[in-house]
This record gives structure tokens, sequence and C-alpha cells, in this order.
């Protein structure tokens, strides 16, 4: 390890410190245990001057050019990365794309972290803020409506760019599946937009040019289209919007979001842009799917799409329809 880093850990109980697992393994909370901290590099505050931006990530092989874009929208300050599980393998991950102030990790077992001074004081003081991949449930129930959510609103509001992948790109919309009952699947969901998987939820983070917007990710590897699409017609006719678009995004991939709304794609894969024309014909209980007309631009690495326009630069438009719960390609293909 470079001598002008340090490498902190700390296990907070209730205030204590007790029971502290190593760096590299952080095992599961012990007694009560709220959260665990990793911090590779400086521990102080490097104030840097920032630019916002969204990084959307969608799982699987992390993009170094989606990360390298985000340190430099964090000026090379103090990144944070949240999770409920897992370790902190993020920190040297972005601390060896740097230069950066430092990487932390910080993980909440327990819904108390989220109200923890010292977890708040980390988040606030971040350059950047990204949120790991795991389950989207656990985020659900251990961070919404706490300070914890507030605060990453916050670093939004002030300019600090936000990611997220996997579960941590679920979270980062207006609208979200948390899978809380176990993930649907899109047959499972088209031929029942009101299966007992089927649970949607909203008003968790408020991110810039996300309002409306549903995401899912790992899309064509586990084929997510159709379930996407049942979530964007349960969100019209249970009442919750009238107008309402999706961002599916292919795994290796991730979708960089700068300030104005204007996009680029990086990575591997492709990232598919819904947006209904109409409401769904036929959405109730037991019956499968119909919901028509469904524009999807599909939009691989090079090529650009804005959030605010929803508008596609280089990439290919596609009608897509659910007939009696069936996927119907204007193109012929779905993805």
């Amino acid at each position: 390890m470079a001598p002008n880093f340090l490498v902190i850990f700390l296990c907070f109980a209730l205030g204590g410190t007790s029971g502290c697992k190593s760096p590299q393994d952080p095992g599961p909370p012990a007694e009560a245990k709220d959260y665990a901290h990793f911090i590779l590099g400086n521990p102080g505050d490097a104030q840097t001057s920032t630019s916002p931006g969204l990084l959307l990530a969608g799982g699987g092989a992390d993009v170094d050019e989606a990360f390298l874009w985000l340190i430099r929208k964090s000026g090379g300050g103090d990144i944070v990365v949240l999770r409920a599980s897992g370790g902190d393998a993020y920190n040297p991950y972005i601390n060896r794309l740097g230069p950066v102030d430092s990487v932390e990790t910080i993980i909440t077992y327990t819904r108390e972290a989220s109200f923890s001074a010292f977890v708040l004081d980390r988040i606030e003081k971040a350059e950047a803020l990204f949120i790991a991949g795991g389950n989207q449930a656990d985020y659900v129930r251990l961070w919404k409506n706490t300070p914890l959510a507030d605060a990453v609103n916050g670093l939004a509001r002030r300019g600090v760019p936000i990611g997220g992948t996997s579960a941590g790109l679920a979270v980062m919309g207006g609208f979200l599946y948390p899978g809380a009952l176990g993930s649907v699947t899109s047959e499972e969901a088209l031929a029942d937009p009101y299966h007992r998987l089927v649970i949607l939820e909203k008003d968790f983070l408020d991110l810039p040019h996300m309002a409306g917007i549903m995401t899912d990710s790992h899309f064509a590897a586990r084929d997510r289209m159709g379930r996407l699409i049942v979530f964007l017609a349960r969100i019209i006719q249970d009442g919750w919007a009238s107008t309402v678009r999706g961002i599916g995004i292919d795994e290796a991939t991730a979708v960089v979001v700068e300030g104005d709304g204007s996009a680029s794609i990086l990575g591997r894969g492709t990232a598919f842009f819904l947006r209904p024309g109409s409401s769904p014909e036929v959405c109730s209980t037991g019956r499968p799917l119909t919901f028509r007309n469904i524009q999807v631009d599909k939009v691989g690495p090079g090529a650009a799409f804005h959030l605010g326009a929803w508008m596609g630069f280089g990439g290919r438009s596609d009608l897509i329809s659910v007939v009696e719960g069936r996927l119907e390609s204007d193109s012929g293909s779905i993805y």
C-alpha cells in the first residue's frame, strides 16, 4: 500500500467499536452492529468542485470509462459507495482508476444506520456517491423515508454526481421495483400484471431527470423487456402517473447523464428507452396484458440520448406491443 494512503475500518454497534472484522472480510453484522465503514485514502474532507450528473449502470461487469467519468465529475474528491451487503471491493477499484482524495464504502445493516450522525456526515461530505448492487428491497427497507435518503437527495441538489448499478440503478428512478417477495420474470408479469411479485414503489429518491422514469438492469441477458413494460402499464393503470418512461440497461453497459439531460452510452451493450404512446387496453388481475405501441429507442455505445427531449441520436427506434401477454415488435426483434 502506498504510504500516503490510510485504510481505516470501523465497526459501530450502538456507539461501540468492539468485534471488528478485517477490511477484507467484514462478515455479517454481530450483536446489533448497525453498519461497517471502510476508507482508502485521505479520511479528511477534500471539498473539490463537482459537476452534476448521473451514472446509470446495468449490472454485471463495471465499465471503467463510466467510473472515470464519475471521478472527473467529482473533481477527484471523496467518493462514497453505499450498499447493504458485500464488502469494500469498489474502494481499490475506483482508487486504481483515480486520482481521488478517497474512496469509502458504507454498508448499512439496520435501519438505525440511516439515522447515524457518522453515516450522514460521510455522505454529506461526498463529492460523488455510488449505490452498489445487491438487493434493492434492502435499500427500500433500510433507507426509504430516512435522513440517509434525504442526504443523497441533498447531494444531487448541490450538483454532486450520483451513480448506481443493478440494485443501485433500480432505486434511482422516480418509480422502482423492490422485488421484496422475489424477482418476477417477464413471462409471469405479462401473463398477469397483478402477479403477487409485481409490487412497485415510488417517492424514494428524487434525482434530476429521473422523475416519471422506471429503470431495470441486466436487461437483455435476463429478458426483462416484458416486465418493464408491465411495470409501466401498472403505473398508468393504478393512477400513479399518466405519463411514464422506462430505461432498461444491458449488463456491462452504462448511461452517463450530464447536468442538462444529455446522455452517452458506454460499455458493450445497449440501453433501451421506452415511451408508451397510450394507456394499456387490458391491465387487470389474472388476465394477460394488452398494451400497444410502446416506442423503444435502442441506443448502443458511441450513440447518445437526451432525457429531456426523450430522443435518441445514432440508435434504432422500434414499436413494441403486448397483445394478450405476447411481445410483438415492428422490427421483428425485441432486443
